[in-house]
């Protein structure tokens, strides 16, 4: 069993401002862990780019340092939370991996410098639905309260992605996207909206879904 990253460094005023790890956070690493040989299989021969959108405390990203080696990858963290952006390189240093921050929506402050160079994208989404207004204002605050509004299907920013191409724009030739989905968000649909892009995707480990680039 991969150990869980320690985020002992983190205190309850952190969590204030950024997102605790709960049972979605972990339902995502038990994807990747079940994933663990085939990333590293795929992997073996080059050094990875690996992207998270939304990093929060960083426990996903460094989680995953611990699969594909920490010195042998490269982590990128993204969140428009700067709070965010300073407890996810927190962690990194606290479980001896380097993670860059980086504070932008989405991946749109990155453009062309990932363009088909991503090999694993994570995204543990904001996925409750809820009021169109108060998700627009959440989004816009950059605070806690923005790592779970999601609009009215709980998928905003997962249709920004999608129906701007950008997960199939950004993964490399074998790379691969790992998104948590509930069931009101209609996992079945996402993966069809994927399949049409001409990716490979399935629902996997309850809700966690995980889309390989074709």
């Amino acid at each position: 069993m991969i150990p869980t990253p320690s985020l002992s460094h983190l205190t309850k005023q952190d969590f204030r401002s950024v997102y605790e790890p709960a049972e979605d956070s972990f339902i995502l690493l038990d994807a990747l862990e079940a994933d663990a040989s085939s990333l590293t299989a795929t992997f073996s021969h080059r050094a990875p780019i690996c992207v998270e959108i939304g990093s929060g405390s960083g426990i996903v990203t460094t989680f995953l340092s611990q699969i594909l080696g920490s010195a042998s990858a490269e982590f990128v963290a993204i969140d428009l939370n700067p709070h965010a952006n300073t407890c996810t390189r927190a962690t990194g240093k606290a479980n001896g991996v380097h993670v860059e921050a980086v504070r932008t929506s989405l991946l749109s402050g990155l453009g062309s410098r990932l363009e088909g160079k991503v090999d694993v994208l994570l995204f543990n989404p904001p996925y409750v639905p809820t009021e169109e207004e108060e998700e627009m204002m959440a989004q816009g605050r950059a605070r806690i309260e923005g790592s779970w509004a999601g609009g009215a299907t709980g998928t905003r920013l997962v249709d920004e992605l999608i129906d701007g191409h950008v997960i199939r724009d950004v993964l490399a030739s074998q790379g691969r996207f790992y998104l948590v989905a509930i069931k009101q968000n209609d996992p079945a649909g996402l993966v069809k909206r994927l399949t049409a892009q001409g990716l490979n995707a399935e629902v996997s480990s309850r809700y966690a879904q995980k889309v390989l680039h074709t």
